[in-house]
């Protein structure tokens, strides 16, 4: 992986072309992330379960830039059901009820697999210096 990049070491990064997330100075952009573990998506039919496991997988990436939850400035959350608003709002509440990062939430057409009900991404950012990995 070069510089500056950080790996789940799914399958999908190499296919692909991407990283799970992008180290610039203090900057930590993570790529969207489902609730997929080992190939197979979770919490089918869940969107507030698969919320909370898509945010773990996403905060795996912000913590292994050496940044975490408190450096999160924003959120994107990609939700395919309408009715799935209050469910992934209040995972994204208990997550970062506290942070408060600024937010933005579209419902889509779809996902990659239909029985993915929401994606997030996330962005955070390191005051003063710069996170790890960043070449």
């Amino acid at each position: 992986m070069p510089p500056g990049r950080i790996s789940s070491g799914g399958p999908w990064e190499d296919r692909y072309g991407y990283a799970r997330a992008v180290v610039a100075g203090p900057h930590v952009l993570v790529s969207g992330c489902t609730a997929t573990v080992g190939g197979e998506v979770q919490h089918v039919g869940d969107a507030y379960r698969q919320t909370l496991t898509a945010f773990s997988i996403a905060l795996d990436a912000v913590e292994k830039a050496g940044t975490s939850l408190a450096d999160v400035v924003r959120t994107r959350l990609f939700v395919v059901n309408a009715d799935d608003f209050d469910a992934v709002g209040r995972a994204h509440g208990e997550i970062f009820g506290v942070v408060r990062p600024a937010c933005t939430s579209v419902q889509v057409a779809g996902l990659v697999d239909a029985r993915m009900l929401v994606e997030v991404e996330v962005e955070a950012y390191r005051a003063g210096g710069r996170a790890h990995g960043d070449g």
